[in-house]
């Protein structure tokens, strides 16, 4: 969906007068553009939770998924400030589909909680979440409709490099640690 049809959409959605929020779930791979449909949805006036960002905050000092990352994969994450070295831990990780999963089990019930407990008070007409593995959760139940953000597989891996300062190794781990591009378009609405 074109961004100025996503601004057809929005407005005339918000004229309604639903008692509840239209879920939007945006989904992509790495690098493909989610947080910028997203950020143009929240420019409209559209409510917008980045999972990435809540899963972030699960692992502050203190929460139930700090204690358990650092029970499983070791207190030598655990900075000088209490933190997690998600760099480490992301070496960790990727490199061991196994250990993702582990990961993915302390963390993923968190981040759901926290963006249903958000979706009850929404207060806004439109509601979206951009999540990587939107399509693997409960969260998609909850969607009206499901947008997939595709790009070329070399345009993700430059901007990877080019953008964020990844090497080429990471680039290419990073890319090639998520579940193929046309899975997430064959679930999607647009």
């Amino acid at each position: 969906m074109a961004l100025l049809n996503l601004r057809h959409f929005i407005q005339g959605y918000t004229l309604g007068t639903m008692a509840k929020p239209f879920v939007i779930g945006i989904t992509g791979n790495i690098a493909s553009g989610k947080s910028v449909v997203r950020s143009f949805l929240a420019n409209m006036g559209a409510y917008t939770i980045d999972a990435d960002l809540t899963a972030q905050d699960a692992y502050l000092p203190g929460t139930p998924a700090w204690r358990a990352i650092l029970e499983a994969f070791g207190e030598d994450l655990q900075l000088n400030d209490g933190q997690i070295n998600r760099g480490k831990l992301g070496q960790i990780v990727f490199s061991d589909p196994q250990r993702m999963r582990q990961l993915e089990e302390i963390v993923h019930p968190l981040v759901t909680e926290s963006i249903l407990n958000q979706l009850k008070t929404c207060q806004r007409k439109i509601f979206v979440v951009e999540a990587i593995k939107l399509i693997e959760s409960e969260i998609a139940e909850r969607c009206d409709q499901i947008w997939t953000i595709a790009a070329d597989e070399q345009v993700r891996f430059r901007r990877l490099v080019e953008n964020r300062g990844y090497s080429e190794e990471h680039a290419w781990a990073k890319i090639r640690a998520q579940s193929p591009e046309a899975d997430k378009i064959t679930a999607s609405d647009q």
